[in-house]
Parts: structure tokens; sequence; C-alpha cells
């Protein structure tokens, strides 16, 4: 079966699936985790321990609370001869000096329909910049990544890192805090009130590295053994309310935190550097190339950092080497909509061709399409959840998707459809030590040819729910299994957990 058919195939699946109406009948099936009452009203039912599915609702531009704004045109740009570079940045640097509206806007720019040839990262490090083309076909607005080095096409990105407010750090005093949960208690909640930006902080320590046995993964050369102080984790989340000792966050946790392995710590913090209310939108993006193997050449069409509250939306990319949109670890609720990411050119080896890759937190990708890469929907090592890749197709894929390695928290995969694999497990000596992929990991009416779900030593569990495909015992078939339910099942309701959790919080204002 060829791409172009293959490719028709899956999108058709993907629309019925979408269009047909989340309402009950009879002959629909129900996790018995999360269900839904004919009035759209989700009830979720913990485990033993008291963890339930987390709301993931609370991901992506504003939280999903604003809708993507449209602004007026203030500047336009038109392709020239020769390097389109300098002009474009010319453009963004002029508008970056304005003083930002209300909503932080300073000036959207227009790149007028035409082929831009651009031989270096054009940058845009200040908040409200959008950059805009006429439209994501070929001939339409078409930036060329000419440069003969590795690079990112356009990259946003502020500077610097959080930075912990002195003297505001907390120890939370609840013995066990549970996956789902909205609040804890803790010492004091002097120091705190409600529209407080918090890190929930949760320590590696060595008994959690041994509890989990990361600290000793079959040898072989290149093989790094998890060390506690690389596993700190910083989750960041809003006071919503204060009740005496106990303090209500925005966004539920999703590692279980025990007193037994380091508990944990709330603190409030500044990001005085992180940039926001930046988009890119409706261009083509495409990386001139030498062959296939190829790894000298535009390797990132769009990569974020330290930046919040952004959106990339309608792009089309062909030929990168590692990945359409990459956010980095301070990309935070970020957007990327209707993207697509076409025939990488890099080896089909480890670190290339990893379509659209997060390392951020509460970024929400959905409405995607990838070919001919290996990882396309993908998280790295650390990644503070939650996370949510909704609505995406990959074909002709060289590898799985699904949490690559060490400990990613947290992530929703909500009707993702590919030809190939996806995998939550113990990924063992692969690479450097990839070890645990990560933990709360959720697969809500996917389609794959297998999966592999598994269920880690120790701080939580995966589920598989309403998968079609095959059931996969994974690399190390010693491993426990996640939690699966449904498997082939042909009527899951709610058809998106994601969609479900976003309408009962409208719902519930």
């Amino acid at each position: 079966m060829n791409i172009k058919y293959k490719t028709f195939i899956l999108c058709f699946l993907f629309i019925v699936q979408m269009v047909y109406p989340q309402t009950k009948t009879a002959s629909t099936w129900q996790s018995s985790l999360v269900s839904m009452d004919d009035s759209g009203k989700l009830t979720y039912t913990p485990d033993k321990e008291g963890n339930t599915i987390p709301d993931f609702s609370r991901v992506g531009y504003h939280h999903g609370d604003k809708s993507i704004p449209c602004y007026p045109v203030l500047k336009t740009v038109e392709p020239v001869e020769g390097d389109n570079w300098e002009n474009i940045q010319q453009a963004i640097d002029e508008i970056s000096g304005n003083r930002p509206d209300i909503n932080g806007h300073r000036g959207t720019i227009l790149l007028k329909r035409g082929v831009y040839r651009v031989a270096r990262t054009i940058h845009i490090s200040s908040g409200g910049i959008i950059l805009k083309g006429e439209g994501d076909n070929v001939n339409e607005t078409r930036m060329i990544a000419t440069g003969r080095q590795k690079y990112p096409l356009i990259e946003i990105k502020g500077n610097g890192r959080y930075q912990e407010v002195i003297n505001s750090r907390v120890k939370i005093t609840d013995q066990y805090v549970p996956v789902g949960s909205h609040s804890f208690q803790v010492i004091s909640t002097e120091s705190f009130k409600v529209g407080d930006q918090v890190i929930v902080y949760r320590p590696g320590t060595p008994a959690w590295i041994e509890a989990i046995r990361m600290n000793r993964i079959m040898e072989r050369p290149g093989t790094r053994q998890w060390k506690a102080a690389e596993y700190n984790l910083a989750f960041e989340r809003e006071i919503t309310r204060i009740e005496g000792k106990r303090i209500f966050i925005d966004n539920p946790v999703v590692m279980q935190m025990e007193e037994r392995y380091g508990g944990g710590e709330v603190y409030t913090y500044t990001f005085e550097g992180r940039i926001r209310e930046v988009g890119i939108s409706d261009m083509y993006l495409e990386s001139e190339y030498d062959d296939e193997n190829d790894t000298e050449h535009g390797w990132i069409a769009v990569q974020l950092d330290n930046a919040e509250n952004c959106w990339i939306k309608n792009i089309t990319t062909q030929n990168f080497g590692y990945s359409a949109v990459s956010c980095e670890r301070f990309a935070k609720n970020i957007t990327v909509s209707d993207a697509r990411c076409f025939d990488p050119k890099s080896p089909v080896t480890g670190g290339m061709r990893y379509s659209f890759n997060n390392n951020g937190q509460q970024n929400l990708f959905m409405n995607c399409l990838s070919r001919n890469g290996r990882h396309d929907y993908v998280t790295g090592a650390r990644v503070c959840g939650p996370n949510v890749f909704y609505n995406c197709i990959s074909v002709s894929a060289f590898s799985d998707i699904g949490p690559h390695h060490r400990w990613a928290t947290g992530t929703l995969y909500d009707n993702v459809v590919t030809d190939r694999d996806i995998n939550i497990q113990d990924r063992g000596n692969m690479g450097s030590g990839h070890g645990w992929a990560g933990v709360t990991q959720v697969l809500w009416n996917c389609r794959a040819d297998r999966a592999t779900v598994q269920k880690p030593w120790a701080s939580g569990n995966n589920y598989n729910i309403g998968m079609k495909g095959k059931h996969d015992p994974g690399h190390f078939k010693d491993r426990e299994e996640g939690v699966w339910e449904g498997l082939n099942e042909e009527n899951i309701m709610p058809r998106s957990l994601y969609q479900a959790q976003l309408r009962a919080r409208s719902k519930a204002k």
C-alpha cells in the first residue's frame, strides 16, 4: 500500500471517529476508571491507594480557557531574491520594540505568499510577536532552510530559568498524595496566597531509585545508571484556594508523592525571562538537504523554550532532520494545532526524527500528522505533566510512539493513530540506559498495530483504555502489566477523554 493511500485511509478513519457524536447508546462501552453519564458528568473511580486518572483538560494555550487570538497585521514582509533572514529578523526586531497591549500583543507580521530562503535561525525573543503567512501549501508562504548546519529555522525563546522565592518553601505533610489530587496539606500556608505560581517539588532519592531498580540496569557500553539528584521533579502549578493548611492547585498531581520516597515540597517562584503570546501560523516550512542521511541542514522547524501561552498552528513541514515542533523543558502551555511533519531527512537511528517532541509541561499537540518519522509523538527524560497528544496520526513510522526514556509523568495519548507501535515500558539499557519510560501515561481510544503498557516497580501505574490493536508483552516480558481495559472495543465512551474533561470543566464553571 503506497504512502498516499495509507494516509488517506488513516485520515478517513480519524475523521469518522471524531465526528461520531459523543453520546451514550445501549451499545457503548465505558471504562471502570472513568465513566460519563447522560449529562456529560465524569465519574473517576480510585484504586485502593486513592489514585485516579488525572484531569488532563488544563493544557495548552491559557489552559484551554482562551481561544487562540487573531489580531490585525501591523507589518508586511515580501520575499526577496537570495537570503531573506535579514528582512524577517529586522521586522521581528522592530515589532519587539513596541509596548505590548493589555493582552500582551506587540504586533502581527504577515509574510506574503512566495518563497523565503533563510540561511540561519530566525529568533523571536520578545513576547507578543505573531508571525503568520498566507497558507501552508507549497505554493503559498514557503520558507526554506538553506543553511548547511544543524539549526532550528524558527526559535521562540526567552532567557534564564525560574527562580525560587526565598523562604517560601514548605513541606507537604501528607504521607501519601495520590495521582489525580488537586490539594494537599502543608506545614504552613502563611507565605502563600490564591493566584501564586508555585512549584510542587518531588525530590529524587536513593530509596526511590532503588525501588524502581534503575541503579542496576544491565550494563552495556555507554549505559548510565540513574542518579537520585538527577530526578528532582518540579511541577509548575497555580494556587486556586487555601483552606487552613490545605493548598488547592489548578492542575492535578500526576505522580504520587510518598513520604518513604522523600515526600514533597511547595514553593513560589518567578520566571522573569519567560516570554508569552507568541504565535506561528499558516506557513510551509522546508529544509534543503544533500541526501537521505544528511545531518547538517535544517533540524527543527519551530523550537520553543522559556516560553508560555504560545501557539503553533496550521503549518506544514518537510525534510527537517529532527522535528516539526520541539517544546523544550521550559516551554509551558503551548498549543500545537493542525501541524504536519513530512519526510524527515536524517539517518533512521537514535536521536533522529522525533516529529513532535515535548520536554515541557501543560502542552497540547492536537490534529497533527506525521509521515516517515521515528518517534512521532514523544516525550523525553524527566518530563513533568500533564501533557496531551490528541487526535494525532502517524503513517509509515520507523519506530514507536510514547514516552521515550527516563520517567515522563502524566501524558495522555488520546485518539492517536499509528501503523506501528505505542509503547510504555521499561526500556532497560536501550540507548544510554533509558529505563522506565514513564508513569501515569494514559492511552485512550488509540489505534496501533500493537502496544506494550507496563507498570513500573514503584510510584504509580500506566493505562491502556479502549485501544484497537494487538497486545505485546514488551522488551522485558517479565514486567508487570499496566492497566488494560476495553481492548478492541468498538464503541468506547467518551470517545475522547480530553474533550470530555474539557467540556465537563466548562460546565462546572
